[in-house]
């Protein structure tokens, strides 16, 4: 049996590649534009890679080892890191991050509701310490904040999700009246998806996060831990599922009366 494949940590790497690449760019005098301009992405992108926040391709990293004059160095480092032949492991991204840095969020979840629209009680009957509610609660600051601009955000949800108890009762009228509340919000839009006839997104909550450079990066729910991807396959997959999803999506106003309906009955 091979040696077990330690699981690397996020930033450490990714900041070893990004600051190496920071020093040979300045070196040779060149700026995040001309990279940027070069690569057909944004400087956004380009100051992400640089402080390890997010991972590049091959094809970037040859066009900025030529553009920098690395002389092979960046690309020698970029393939270290990518040794396996396959890209940065799913678990290597950090989404908290990943999720702030977004300029929009499509969400479909199917058992529970979105961390980012939860309330402190509802979390708590999900988390197992204080720092991990703590954490979910300073997320949620993306949806309100105004510098940078709030994300926008689409929540696709399971009737499933108005009716499955967490917590009390109390809890949940809480939580069914704070998802109201949010919905009102200019950047949030919350709809509830009707089951009809062959099922779709049988696989799990997802999210997927799209950037300014509308570069895209999804996090995939799994028994076992959340995985991270922006691998191209993976992405058109899940749009395919997102389309199916919002063709069975109810408009956001009937939405939200059947999310008010749920409260009642509560």
């Amino acid at each position: 049996m091979p040696p077990r494949r330690q699981r690397p940590t996020t930033e450490p790497a990714l900041k070893a590649f990004g600051s190496q690449m920071k020093r040979y760019r300045t070196k040779a005098g060149v700026v995040q534009e001309s990279i940027a301009a070069r690569t057909h992405t944004s400087v956004s992108f380009v100051s992400l890679v640089e402080t390890g926040k997010r991972p590049c391709k091959r094809e970037f990293t040859t066009v900025v080892d030529e553009l920098t004059g690395a002389n092979g160095a960046l690309l020698e480092l970029w393939e270290d890191l990518y040794r396996d032949g396959s890209p940065v492991p799913s678990w290597f991204l950090n989404w908290s991050a990943i999720e702030g840095e977004a300029e929009s969020l499509i969400t479909w979840q199917h058992t529970i509701l979105p961390g980012l629209l939860q309330t402190e009680a509802y979390a708590r009957q999900l988390l197992t310490t204080e720092e991990a509610v703590k954490n979910r609660l300073d997320r949620q600051t993306i949806l309100t904040r105004s510098d940078p601009p709030a994300v926008s955000l689409t929540a696709l949800l399971s009737p499933t999700v108005l009716s499955n108890p967490v917590g009390t009762r109390e809890t949940m009228q809480e939580q069914l009246a704070h998802l109201c509340s949010m919905a009102e919000l200019p950047n949030i839009t919350i709809q509830i998806v009707i089951p009809t006839g062959r099922p779709v997104a049988v696989g799990g909550a997802f999210v997927v996060a799209t950037h300014p450079d509308l570069s895209a990066v999804a996090y995939l729910d799994t028994a076992v831990r959340g995985i991270t991807t922006d691998a191209r396959d993976d992405l058109s997959a899940l749009s395919e599922v997102l389309r199916h999803l919002q063709s069975r999506a109810l408009p956001e106003n009937m939405s939200i009366d059947m999310i008010r309906k749920a409260h009642e009955e509560l």
